[in-house]
């Protein structure tokens, strides 16, 4: 029974969505399975939720039914180890909170210096991109910029031109320091990608961060991003068609 009113007594502390395991718990290796056995049974008398396997939250219940928990807490055993930062949301993740989609999709990407295999947890896929940077928290909000830009042609329910004019804004409301990071950062980005860069910054004015991006790409390639070219002027010079 104690450790039944012990589990209880610390679900009580979570917050509502917080994703939790057994590990959680696990003061004494002993008392393992009374855990596991004492949370399953919140689970069937419905006061948890189990999210996959070794996973469970207290569900946040709404007149429409419950609430999943934040894609964050969803997967924050995939983006940090031991504290340290190993990846971050990008993606179909994050897509919708940029302001370049409406659509909200049960597909969570996540950025990683090293890539690991697709897998399902509950009701989401978990896919991963490569990022070549080292993976920093003040640059994420640049590498999902990014990230944007490089799989511009995969962005549900738009187009391109509206794409396109969503970076641009984005780009606009970034510090000096920020838009000079995000040059650095995209030199190790697909050549595409760093053509369509360049154009952007080019169409907010910011044509003297941007040799760097021109002398990395190769003279005689072509980039073909169709739509671009109704909102940036300086694509025929980014051999972007």
């Amino acid at each position: 029974m104690q450790v039944s009113n012990n589990v209880k007594l610390t679900i009580d502390r979570f917050p509502k969505g917080y994703v939790f395991t057994y590990d959680d718990f696990m003061e004494e290796v002993s008392k393992k399975e009374a855990v596991i056995k004492s949370l399953n049974r919140l689970v069937a008398a419905g006061k948890l939720a189990k999210l996959a396997k070794g996973k469970y939250y207290k569900p946040e219940k709404t007149p429409f039914g419950e609430l999943q928990p934040n894609q964050y807490q969803i997967v924050k055993d995939l983006l940090e180890d031991n504290g340290k930062l190993v990846g971050y949301l990008t993606g179909y993740s994050v897509y919708n909170e940029l302001g370049l989609t409406t659509q909200v999709s049960n597909t969570i990407q996540i950025g990683k210096n090293e890539l690991r295999p697709s897998f399902k947890r509950g009701r989401y896929k978990i896919s991963f991109v490569k990022q070549k940077n080292t993976i920093t928290k003040e640059n994420i909000p640049l590498f999902q910029l990014l990230d944007a830009i490089r799989y511009i042609k995969k962005i549900p329910d738009t187009t391109i031109e509206a794409s396109c004019r969503r970076c641009l804004a984005i780009i606009k409301g970034l510090e000096p320091k920020d838009k000079k990071t995000v040059v650095r950062l995209c030199a190790k980005y697909s050549p595409a990608t760093r053509a369509l860069l360049g154009a952007l910054l080019e169409e907010n004015g910011e044509y003297e961060i941007t040799e760097s991006l021109f002398k990395s790409l190769n003279p005689i390639s072509k980039y073909k991003i169709e739509g671009a070219e109704k909102v940036l002027s300086s694509t025929e010079k980014w051999n972007i068609e």
